[in-house]
């Protein structure tokens, strides 16, 4: 039977995170003193509606051990709400999520789709700001970045 461990962050600033930060994984190695908590085998991570699942992930928290940055690794998938209610969601291999500026960093592979508009945006890297919902992508080496755009035709219903 495989144990989880289950770790939950209490955050002072709710505009970071919400309320809580919960992290669900295998397997829990931290130091507090250097500010590093590292979950590994089926992470889970929830604060409000956001997801982000993974095969590793490490936290950096600051003096006051809040979370000033977040590397899931392996297999990563996501489902991420902006500060204007667009919802993404989609896989990568490596995301970077940094809280103090609210933006997600996916790399590899990545594959990010806008649910409630319908658009799709494949390539190497992508950047994706929470507060104003602005993303920016790039193909790796040679290959392009990919964005489909759902157009209905004029005589389509919604």
């Amino acid at each position: 039977m495989k144990i989880k461990t289950v770790f939950a962050l209490l955050l002072s600033s709710s505009v970071l995170f919400g309320n809580e930060l919960k992290v669900t994984a295998d397997s829990f190695d931290g130091d507090e003193k250097k500010g590093i908590a590292i979950f590994q085998g089926d992470v889970k991570i929830k604060r409000g509606v956001d997801e982000l699942n993974a095969s590793k992930v490490t936290i950096y928290t600051d003096e006051k051990h809040e979370p000033i940055k977040m590397v899931a690794e392996g297999n990563v998938s996501f489902f991420v709400k902006t500060d204007n209610n667009s919802t993404y969601t989609g896989q990568a291999q490596k995301t970077i999520y940094l809280p103090k500026i609210k933006e997600y960093q996916f790399y590899t592979n990545v594959h990010l789709r806008q649910i409630n508009e319908k658009k799709q945006i494949d390539g190497d890297k992508v950047i994706l700001n929470t507060i104003d919902g602005k993303a920016i992508a790039q193909g790796a080496n040679k290959e392009p970045v990919i964005m489909i755009f759902n157009i209905k035709d004029k005589n389509e219903s919604n």
